[in-house]
């Protein structure tokens, strides 16, 4: 219990003046556990070495992506954090160690140890970190085990989950039981594209899944929250979408539109879509800052937050930077820097 204690404290740290929280930055274990039993399951994860500060993490054998030491180690993060003004990171795992394509057994084994891996460095950060563990949604009940240990023991802000559940989406009805229990153990709950869907639909080399399949889901993924009527179902819920929420800026007047000119639709939905929207959260991660300016007027000056991407080399290197340029207002800027995400988080906010 030591660690949920010393977990509690960072959730009380106050930032430094003009400092920023950033509620989208990854990590990845330094080494894997052997899995329990011989052989491996599929897609069971495992680290190649190439030198003192870089990795490949393989998968069944083939490399997956090559990792910094940034990934494992806090002296590394806290001194990057400190060049581009942020004064606490919400910690989430890499994506790919989710793990929804495994067997649930072996996927709750890994998730579990990426999330002691986490707390850890929410430890080692003494009130610089705290913690968005993984759950493995594929077995709604062992998800629920583990979200309240990172919760009750771990001392966590709340989840970090995939866009879609080995392709169900999250709005779907079979996941309410999970979004209930996050609901009521007030857990934040932060989306990040996973296996997205189209990709058979992108011409060019595999980057392009990050750059253009990634944002397609988690649009999806919003939408199927809205038409799912989440915010409705669970309104204490505190959810949140990744890569500025993705496609749903352009989707969000369709939908409204629809919702108008579609009996079935306007008889599905128990609230207007833009009004189910503006209760999400969205991180800052759109590169530019006209898109910037138009998430808040579309959802809101209290509902979007810095992310980064970090330590990936698709990240936003200076988000407090780009705030400062985008928008005049100090109130502002300090809501999109700070104060949302706190909010969104459940820490205090700013004196």
């Amino acid at each position: 219990m030591q660690q949920a204690r010393s977990a509690d404290k960072s959730r009380s740290a106050k930032p430094c003046p003009g400092c920023g929280l950033d509620v989208h930055a990854h990590v990845v274990p330094s080494s894997f556990p052997s899995a329990r039993r011989s052989p491996a399951p599929a897609h069971w994860p495992a680290m190649a070495a190439h030198d003192a500060c870089h990795a490949t993490v393989t998968i069944d054998g083939r490399p997956y992506r090559t990792v910094s030491d940034a990934c494992w180690v806090a002296e590394r993060r806290i001194a990057a954090m400190d060049a581009a003004d942020i004064a606490m990171q919400a910690l989430s795992p890499m994506p790919e160690l989710f793990s929804y394509w495994m067997e649930a057994r072996p996927a709750a084994d890994l998730v579990r140890y990426t999330n002691d891996v986490i707390g850890a460095l929410v430890e080692e950060g003494r009130g610089r970190f705290i913690g968005l563990g993984g759950v493995p949604l594929q077995d709604l009940d062992l998800a629920v085990d583990e979200l309240r240990r990172l919760v009750e023991v771990l001392g966590f802000a709340g989840v970090e989950i995939g866009s879609n559940v080995n392709g169900i989406a999250i709005g779907d009805a079979r996941l309410e039981p999970f979004f209930a229990e996050a609901e009521r153990l007030g857990a934040a709950v932060f989306v990040h594209a996973v296996r997205p869907t189209g990709m058979d639909r992108l011409v060019g080399p595999p980057p392009l899944q990050q750059v253009l399949a990634y944002p397609t889901d988690v649009g999806l993924a919003a939408a199927s929250a809205i038409t799912g009527n989440l915010a409705k179902k669970f309104p204490r819920l505190r959810i949140a979408f990744s890569h500025g929420g993705g496609t749903l800026a352009m989707l969000l007047p369709r939908l409204e539109q629809g919702y108008r000119r579609f009996p079935a639709l306007r008889d599905a939905l128990q609230a207007p879509p833009a009004e189910q929207a503006r209760r999400f959260y969205f991180d800052s991660l759109v590169f530019d800052e006209p898109t910037l300016r138009h998430l808040i007027a579309l959802f809101g000056e209290t509902q979007v937050m810095i992310g980064t991407d970090y330590p990936f080399s698709f990240q936003e290197a200076a988000p407090v930077a780009r705030i400062e340029t985008a928008f005049d207002d100090p109130l502002l800027r300090n809501r999109l820097k700070w104060q949302n995400a706190a909010t969104f988080l459940g820490l205090e906010e700013e004196p």
